[in-house]
């Protein structure tokens, strides 16, 4: 195993509350451990395959559109719940996570741990800021993530 941690802020921040993983990531910068990989990704499939490469556990942060919303509610998600959650739900991006999730099952390239936390939003719209809602729970959404970067660590010294 590698131990190599990555975190990838899935979104836009263009886009009003779809840039909320990039954000999260921004506010990383600084808490994580040095050799933590953040990065950014529109959610495109092959490019989170390749971002998460080789790693031994995933932290996905994500925007997510669902009916009815409750803006700002925070969900941390296993590969298996993000994909079923995706079904009822409607991504903020062509292809949803749930897609992205199956396709990496089929091709075997899951990483050994993956845990996507994110955050139900309001506006989606071009040009937009980050709802109150939203803003409001990036504080949160970012602990959780530190927390689950902590936690791979933690695994890696124990082994």
């Amino acid at each position: 195993m590698s131990g190599r941690v990555v975190v990838i802020g899935v979104g836009n921040p263009l886009r009003g509350d779809d840039g909320i993983g990039p954000a999260v990531v921004e506010a990383l910068r600084g808490r994580v451990p040095d050799g933590t990989v953040l990065a950014v990704s529109d959610g495109e499939p092959a490019r989170l395959l390749g971002i998460w490469r080789g790693a031994d556990t995933v932290v996905i942060v994500e925007a997510l559109r669902t009916r009815p919303a409750r803006p700002g509610a925070l969900h941390t998600l296993t590969p298996a719940e993000a994909a079923d959650h995706s079904r009822g739900t409607a991504s903020t991006h062509g292809f949803g996570l749930g897609d992205c999730l199956a396709l990496a099952e089929a091709l075997d390239l899951l990483p050994p741990r993956l845990v996507v936390h994110a955050v139900e939003v309001a506006d989606v719209k071009l040009g937009t800021r980050l709802s109150e809602a939203v803003r409001s729970a990036l504080p949160e959404l970012t602990d959780r993530a530190a927390a689950s970067v902590r936690q791979a660590y933690a695994r890696r010294h124990e082994q």
